[in-house]
């Protein structure tokens, strides 16, 4: 029998930092609680994610922040039209005095990195990452390595409908875990903006985790309870997506082109895990679920020409699926 009482002790003990990190990362970020969360998800479970928005929504200065209040090595890598793969993973170099060839490794060789405006680099280039984002290690002529643990993407990208952008391909996109939209700040938020970035000295960050401890709670977010109803559930979720009709919502079928894959279902269950974790919680209920399930999924299901033409967007369909199926 599971000890719910015992994995909500170990939860509180374990999730103590993430308050502290939240404080830390709001000395330099004003608002953008969301997407702060969402990146939280993203280190508890070694899910990438992918953050969306136009320009100056403090996406960079924000994984910036995030990376200065954990003790794990960073590097920022900023993704241009003449970025080349070996910019990124490294290459094979001579060197003369030895007349050998050694390795240099690229700036991936890291724990976190920020993939900074993804979608400005050519398919090359970020399919270079693909490799590194799902077995953890880089090949660099006929040899592999294995990249540090852990190791996690934050990648930033304005929307496709910018100029100078390329979007990224579906095998690329569906790496992430997360696909966050990252809104304006309200009224009030953009007026503290303004105080904070007028301030001649930026406040200073201090780290609150290491990688062990980080590497702690992922092992107690392992360990969080999630009932088989609530399994079913987010199977429920994934197969609609691929089969509206038998889902019982028929009317969606001619919607959508493609649905997501199982990959969705292991991402919903690990993120459902993390978010109890955040909210101090060693049990998954029906709504952490509905609450990550927008970020899991919306890059994971293709509007097809019919939706496109009725101005139906994956996020509208997903949630008119999500209205639908039973909660237990």
């Amino acid at each position: 029998m599971t000890d719910i009482r015992g994995i909500n002790e170990l939860v509180k003990r374990e999730s103590a930092f993430v308050d502290a990190l939240r404080r830390e990362v709001g000395k330099r970020v004003v608002g953008q609680t969301y997407m702060v969360e969402r990146m939280l998800i993203g280190l508890l479970t070694g899910g990438h994610v992918l953050l969306e928005g136009v320009p100056g929504l403090a996406k960079t200065l924000t994984v910036n922040a995030l990376a200065q209040a954990i003790h794990l090595d960073f590097r920022r890598i900023q993704f241009t039209p003449d970025l080349l793969p070996a910019d990124l993973i490294g290459t094979m170099i001579y060197n003369q005095r030895d007349h050998a060839f050694e390795v240099r490794r690229g700036p991936v060789f890291t724990n976190i990195v920020l993939a900074d405006e993804i979608n400005r680099a050519p398919a090359k280039v970020q399919s270079a990452l693909l490799e590194s984002m799902q077995e953890l290690q880089v090949t660099i002529g006929d040899q592999s390595y294995p990249l540090p643990r852990p190791f996690l993407v934050l990648a930033t990208q304005n929307p496709i409908e910018q100029e100078g952008t390329y979007p990224l391909p579906e095998a690329q996109v569906d790496r992430f875990m997360l696909m966050v939209k990252v809104g304006y700040p309200t009224r009030d938020e953009e007026r503290r903006i303004m105080d904070l970035m007028s301030a001649q000295e930026p406040a200073t960050i201090s780290p609150v985790i290491d990688g062990a401890g980080l590497q702690a709670a992922r092992a107690v977010v392992d360990q969080i309870y999630m009932e088989n109803s609530v399994k079913d559930y987010i199977v429920d979720i994934v197969v609609a997506t691929r089969d509206p009709k038998a889902a019982g919502v028929a009317r969606l079928a001619d919607y959508i082109e493609y649905g997501a894959s199982p990959r969705a279902s292991i991402f919903l269950n690990r993120a459902a895990r993390a978010h109890a974790f955040l909210d101090g919680r060693g049990y998954v209920m029906p709504e952490d679920v509905k609450a990550v399930a927008p970020d899991v999924l919306r890059h994971r299901i293709i509007p097809s020409f019919e939706a496109e033409a009725d101005e139906r967007t994956s996020e509208s369909l997903l949630q008119e699926l999500l209205d639908h199926i039973d909660v237990p």
